[in-house]
């Protein structure tokens, strides 16, 4: 059976049965043969799977863990330490007292009370990203960012360019990101999209595990409809409440059977019982939108304290869209309520905006109408309609005097602050 040392990437031939059928990467009995490592796996597919999917490991804390040397080892969450706060990430050592993301910062303070509580920094989390996915492309240009800290990749045909199967282009891959970036990822090799991913999370962290086609439908027959990518948990209840608990359970359908029970989804359900999944990998997957919002410590209905909160967030917005050569069209304001009612209401522009000022401009009528004396606990602001930003900002002959001051200036505050820091200027309504 081929077998793979994840140190050295030296590919070997290993007669070990413990290695039959292996999805997870554990250490091998038989070490590699040229460095000695038991970091080894071995697949009888090993050598002619191609589709990945690779996942970091606790990405925003351990880029918190990375930066700060005093929190590693230490239970970290990343979010809002307040009591509206909520969890968007946690190390592994607060996972163990059964903290997780998007929990309640008050449950988790409850559970873990011992943890170090920081705030999110997703310019810092977002380099990283990028970074890695310069690593990525270096294998593949066939790579598709599922989210800020994982992706999928078909390395179908670079085993002739790199002289080497894909699994060890990863392994080396992982390796480098280690080394480069200073975080981990845990990696999935299979023959399609849906148990690749399903493949990366068996074994974390500095996990490599593979699903071929021999043992798919073996391995997925006791598994719980809820690991199929896709599938949410209403499904997964109304699935349960017709008895299907398991993937293996929902072979005794066919497929149009399914399809008449669960629509669409039915049919990802019977093909995925069956190890199948068409889905390609697709690169430049285009932004649909970019958003920031806050959580308040307290109810405000001050619509002028509103206001002060909106402006930073304007801000980010702003930063990343000329960060990512982008602008957009239409204006998207949110608000959750005391009660939890979510409002969104949106203004399409005449032309693409990057500016700050500009989204602030262009929501402020929007909030004043919805700040009627009613209490809110959130407000956010997105900009949707995503587009180039050659024609965003343009100056015309019939814009107000004021107006392209305004722009002139907050383009003059760009490049001060990327000398000398975002912080070095402040607008005056921010200062309480």
């Amino acid at each position: 059976m081929d077998a793979l040392c994840r140190d050295c990437q030296h590919l070997f031939v290993t007669h070990d049965d413990a290695h039959d059928d292996a999805q997870d990467d554990t250490e091998g009995d038989e070490p590699c043969p040229d460095c000695g490592s038991r970091r080894t796996i071995a697949h009888e597919e090993l050598t002619s799977l191609t589709l990945a999917h690779i996942d970091c490991d606790a990405f925003f804390t351990s880029i918190e863990q990375r930066d700060n040397p005093d929190l590693r080892g230490k239970p970290v969450i990343v979010g809002g330490d307040s009591n509206r706060g909520v969890v968007a990430a946690c190390s592994y050592e607060t996972r163990k007292f059964g903290v997780h993301s998007a929990m309640a910062m008050v449950q988790a303070k409850k559970l873990c009370p011992h943890a170090i509580i920081v705030p999110h920094r997703m310019d810092v989390y977002q380099t990283a990203s990028k970074q890695m996915r310069q690593i990525f492309l270096s294998m593949t240009p066939m790579v598709e960012p599922a989210s800020v800290d994982e992706a999928y990749l078909d390395l179908s045909g670079t085993e002739a360019y790199h002289q080497m199967p894909a699994a060890a282009l990863l392994a080396g891959a992982t390796l480098q990101i280690e080394w480069e970036i200073g975080v981990t990822v845990s990696v999935g090799l299979s023959y399609n999209k849906g148990l690749a991913k399903i493949a990366s999370d068996l074994d974390k962290p500095r996990g490599f595990s593979i699903i071929g086609k021999a043992e798919a439908q073996a391995f997925l027959a006791n598994k719980s409809p809820a690991i199929i990518s896709g599938i949410g948990p209403v499904l997964v209840r109304k699935l349960s409440d017709h008895g299907i608990t398991t993937i293996g359970a929902l072979r005794q359908f066919d497929e149009l059977e399914l399809m008449k029970r669960y629509g669409k989804s039915g049919q990802r359900l019977a093909r995925f019982a069956r190890g199948e999944d068409n889905s390609k990998v697709t690169t430049g997957r285009a932004t649909k939108s970019i958003s920031a919002e806050t959580t308040f410590a307290s109810d405000i209905k001050d619509p002028g304290e509103l206001a002060r909160r909106l402006w930073p967030l304007c801000e980010k917005v702003s930063k990343r869209l000329k960060a990512g050569d982008q602008a957009g069209r239409t204006i998207v304001l949110k608000l959750k309520t005391a009660n939890h009612q979510i409002l969104t209401r949106n203004r399409k522009l005449p032309e693409p905006t990057q500016l700050a000022n500009t989204i602030f401009e262009a929501a402020k009528p929007l909030l004043r109408k919805e700040a009627n004396g009613r209490q809110f606990r959130l407000i956010g602001i997105g900009v949707a309609d995503i587009t180039s930003p050659r024609e965003a900002d343009q100056p015309s002959l019939l814009d107000d005097e004021t107006a392209s001051k305004k722009a002139d200036v907050e383009r003059a505050v760009d490049k001060i602050r990327a000398k000398l820091g975002d912080k070095i200027i402040t607008r005056a309504s921010q200062i309480k």
